[in-house]
């Protein structure tokens, strides 16, 4: 059974096919972390709080304003905190609430059903390349 209220509610969700039912909360949770490159922060924030510069160099290929944008609905969801410190020049650091660390459970069944599932980086760049 679906639902009925919380913030996903809020945001629209459609009513599944007859005879099928997708929770909201479900569906809004797997929306956030399942964004691009907000699993890779979460992984790397598990690990402990670390600065922007830090995260960005973490995770290949991404760029500061994507960065930014994660860690903000990261921010705004609760499950990450931004703190300045003190000094300068400025720094910040990020770290995960405790809603955020709540997701370390979550983040290692990933990884396990990755590591079981899914072929090595290396091996999947070979296949994707293409045929002479």
């Amino acid at each position: 059974m679906a639902w009925a209220g919380g913030a996903a509610a809020t945001l629209g969700v459609m009513k599944p096919a007859p005879g099928r039912d997708l929770c909201p909360r479900f569906h809004f949770a797997v929306e956030l972390i399942g964004r691009r490159w907000t699993g890779a922060i979460v992984s790397l924030l598990l690990q402990g709080p670390a600065r922007f510069a830090e995260l960005r160099d973490g995770i290949p290929a991404i760029t500061d304003a994507m960065l930014t944008e994660r860690l903000r609905e990261l921010e705004a969801e609760g499950v990450a905190a931004r703190e300045v410190l003190p000094g300068a020049p400025v720094r910040v650091r990020y770290a995960l609430t405790k809603k955020g660390r709540a997701l370390g459970r979550v983040m290692t069944a990933i990884g396990d059903w990755s590591h079981a599932w899914l072929p090595a980086p290396k091996a999947r760049a070979a296949r994707k390349a293409p045929r002479r």
